[in-house]
C-alpha cells in the first residue's frame, strides 16, 4: 500500500487528523464492529463519542463542524475503508446531509441543526430513493402540499442509510408535481414529527452493521421554515452536490483496494500449500502485481479528483468517471483477493469476504453505473 505521507494531496494537518481518527477507531470501533454487524446497527452512543472527538461535520466551519475541509473528510472515509468498518454512516451524515443544510439552509436553520449534528446528538439521513423509482430523481412521487404556514408531506422512501438512527432527514419531495424535475424541493423533517414513521430495518447482503430502512410520511406537517433554499429548486441543489457524494464513494473504494491488497500479500506470504507459500506461486505474484499496478493508477486519479474538489473544481462528469472506475476496480480486485485466500476467504474472520460483499453496493448507490455512463456520454 502507498505510504500515506507521500501523497501530496494531504497536508500536515490532515496527517495529524489521521492519527486521531486511527486512535479513535482502534479504541471505539474495531473491537466492536463484528457485534454491530450481528445487531444490524451502530449504537447512537458511538455517534456521540465521534462528535465529542471532532470526527463529524469535519469539512464545515465552526460551530457547524470542526473547521476542516474535504481532506479531513477523506481521511475519515479512508479509515472506515481501511478497517472494514462499513457500518459507520458518518460520511453520509457529515459529507452529504450536513453540506446540504450548510449550503442551502438559512442562518436560523444552520444554527438549529448543524451544531447538534457536529456533536453526534442529531444523526442525519437524506430521503431520495423511492420504491419503483431507483436512481430516477425526476420520478419522485412524495409530495409536499402547502397549507398555510406548513407543508403537508405524503409518500414513502426506501434504502435510506442511517434510517433507523436518523433524528433529522432531508426529504426530497415534489412541491409542484406538474413541473416534474422543476417541481422538486428539499424539506427537513425531524424525528418525532407526527405522521413520520420508520419502517422495517432492511435485510441486505452487505453493510450488515449499517441501519438501512424504509421511511413513511403520512400527512406529516412541518413548518414552511423547514424548506431548504427556495421552493422547486431541489433538483438543481441535488445535482450541484452529487459530485461530492460520488467522490466519497471513490475515495472509499480506492482505500479498500489498497488495504485488502496488503492483507492479501500478508496472507499469501504466510499460507503454505504444496510445500511452499501461496505467494511463491507465479500466478499469485502476477495477480498481486497486476492489482498493485491497477490500484496505483486508480490512486493517482482519485487523489487528483480530491485535489480538484478541494478547490471546488471537480466537474460532474469527472466525478462520474472516478466513481465508475473506482467501484468497478474495487469489485474486480476484491474478488481476486478473496480467491487468493481460498476457503478462508469465504469465512467472515478474514474480512476480505465481507469487504467483497460490502463493495457491491458501490456500483449502485450514489448513482448506478448506468447513470454514471449516461453522464459521461453527454460529454462525448
Amino acid at each position: 500500500m502507498q505510504d500515506l505521507t507521500q501523497r501530496s494531496v494531504f497536508r500536515e494537518d490532515h496527517l495529524q487528523f489521521r492519527d486521531a481518527v486511527r486512535h479513535f477507531f482502534d479504541k471505539e470501533i474495531v473491537p466492536f464492529h463484528a457485534q454491530w454487524e450481528r445487531d444490524g446497527i451502530v449504537p447512537k452512543e458511538v455517534w456521540r463519542k465521534a462528535g465529542r472527538e471532532g470526527l463529524l461535520n469535519t469539512m464545515l466551519p465552526e460551530p457547524y463542524g470542526s473547521g476542516g475541509d474535504f481532506g479531513h473528510a477523506a481521511v475519515l472515509i479512508e479509515e472506515i475503508a481501511r478497517t472494514g468498518a462499513s457500518g459507520l454512516g458518518f460520511p453520509l451524515h457529515s459529507d452529504i446531509v450536513a453540506p446540504y443544510i450548510h449550503a442551502y439552509g438559512s442562518t436560523a436553520q444552520k444554527d438549529r441543526w448543524l451544531p447538534k449534528m457536529a456533536a453526534g446528538e442529531m444523526i442525519g439521513a437524506i430521503a431520495m430513493t423511492e420504491p419503483g423509482a431507483g436512481s430516477d430523481l425526476k420520478s419522485v412521487r412524495t409530495t409536499a402540499r402547502r397549507d398555510g404556514d406548513h407543508y403537508v408531506i405524503n409518500g414513502a422512501k426506501t434504502f435510506i442509510t442511517n434510517g433507523i438512527n436518523a433524528e433529522i432527514v432531508v426529504v426530497v419531495c415534489k412541491t409542484a408535481p406538474e413541473l416534474g424535475a422543476k417541481g422538486v424541493s428539499l424539506i427537513v423533517v425531524e424525528d418525532g414529527t407526527p405522521g413520520f414513521a420508520k419502517g422495517r430495518k432492511l435485510e441486505k447482503i452487505g453493510l450488515m452493521a449499517q441501519d438501512t430502512s424504509e421511511l413513511f410520511f403520512d400527512n406529516v406537517r412541518v413548518p414552511v421554515d423547514n424548506l431548504l433554499g427556495e421552493e422547486n429548486l431541489g433538483f438543481k441543489y441535488l445535482m450541484h452536490e452529487l459530485a461530492q457524494e460520488r467522490l466519497v464513494v471513490a475515495v472509499r473504494a480506492a482505500m479498500s483496494i489498497e488495504a485488502f491488497l496488503q492483507k492479501t500479500v500478508d496472507y499469501t506470504r504466510e499460507r503454505k500449500a504444496f510445500g511452499q507459500t501461496v505467494f511463491e506461486f507465479q500466478n499469485t505474484r502476477f495477480k498481486l502485481a497486476e492489482a498493485k499496478a491497477q490500484a496505483t493508477m486508480l490512486r493517482v486519479f482519485v487523489d487528483d479528483c480530491m485535489r480538484l474538489h478541494l478547490t471546488r473544481e471537480l466537474t460532474p462528469d469527472r466525478a462520474a468517471m472516478v466513481k465508475l472506475n473506482a467501484t468497478a476496480l474495487q469489485n474486480k480486485l476484491l474478488d481476486e483477493f478473496l480467491q487468493l485466500h481460498g476457503g478462508y476467504g469465504y469465512m467472515t474472520e478474514y474480512q476480505v469476504g465481507r469487504a467483497w460483499t460490502d463493495a457491491r453496493i458501490g456500483r449502485i448507490y450514489g448513482g448506478s453505473d448506468e447513470i454514471m455512463k449516461e453522464i459521461i456520454a453527454r460529454t462525448l
